[in-house]
């Protein structure tokens, strides 16, 4: 079987954006900042699992898996809506190999004690040291987090990471241009 296209991919978010799981930005730009959440993990070794907290309508996760066949993406979500669409999609463009999707609330899932991920992307699960304190318990040390961040300012002070157990791997150096991204490494 082929990859599914890039149209496939769109067709399949602007369902999602019409059942009201994205917002209003148009798809192309969601999709253009979902891809910031791909570059970090281009670490990972095929079949690495990573999981995507509060999958929504499916990004950053069904962008992941376009970009990145050969990682084994979980799309968690406790919105049994959401994850029946995403559960259809999934079948839609053949990745079953290679996406799952779990219909579970976050801590409930965590209690159950699942293996540990290489990385965990967040885009709009919560909070920020709630994602990321949820993230640390999903990610095996020396695993990857990967967060979006709002248009402006930096909301990671330095007390915070050291408390939650993780390193800065990008960050505001005041000479590159801000990244849509935070990208974590958990100690």
């Amino acid at each position: 079987m082929t990859a599914p296209s890039q149209e496939a991919l769109l067709a399949v978010l602007t369902e999602s954006q019409d059942l009201g799981f994205l917002g209003e930005r148009p798809v192309a730009d969601v999709v253009d900042h979902a891809r910031s959440f791909v570059a970090p993990l281009a670490e990972l070794a095929a079949g690495s699992r990573i999981i995507d907290l509060g999958a929504g309508g499916g990004v950053p996760g069904l962008v992941i898996a376009h970009d990145r066949p050969d990682l084994d993406v979980h799309l968690l979500d406790r919105r049994t809506k959401r994850t029946d669409f995403l559960e259809r999609v999934v079948r839609r463009l053949g990745w079953t190999d290679h996406v799952s999707v779990i219909p579970r609330d976050v801590q409930a899932y965590i209690s159950d004690a699942p293996p540990a991920f290489a990385a965990a992307v967040a885009r709009g699960f919560g909070p920020p040291d709630v994602t990321l304190r949820t993230a640390t318990q999903l990610v095996a040390h020396g695993g990857l987090i990967v967060i979006s961040e709002p248009p402006r300012g930096d909301r990671w002070a330095p007390a915070l990471l050291a408390r939650i157990g993780v390193d800065r791997v990008n960050g505001p150096d005041g000479t590159s241009p801000a990244s849509p991204v935070a990208v974590f490494r958990r100690n």
